[in-house]
């Protein structure tokens, strides 16, 4: 089961995952919501990379989150 944190930014909580995968290593995984109608989830592709650790992949896809709400949020 993959590990998550939520954080909240600005008008929106990120759901900030981490999976992991065969090697032992972990990605991240992204799911946007805002808090306020429409609160449509939207999963985010995050840049593949393999972490160590779940809190790295957390914080990966958290800094990810941050971005795409100053861009498109």
């Amino acid at each position: 089961m993959p590990a998550t944190k939520t954080f909240r930014h600005q008008d929106y909580e990120l759901i900030c995952g981490a999976k992991a995968i065969d090697s032992g290593k972990f990605v991240p995984t992204l799911v946007v919501s805002k808090q306020v109608w429409p609160t449509r989830p939207r999963v985010i592709a995050v840049e593949k990379a393999d972490y160590e650790t779940e809190d790295v992949a957390i914080d990966a896809a958290y800094t990810q989150g941050v971005v795409w709400v100053q861009n498109f949020g």
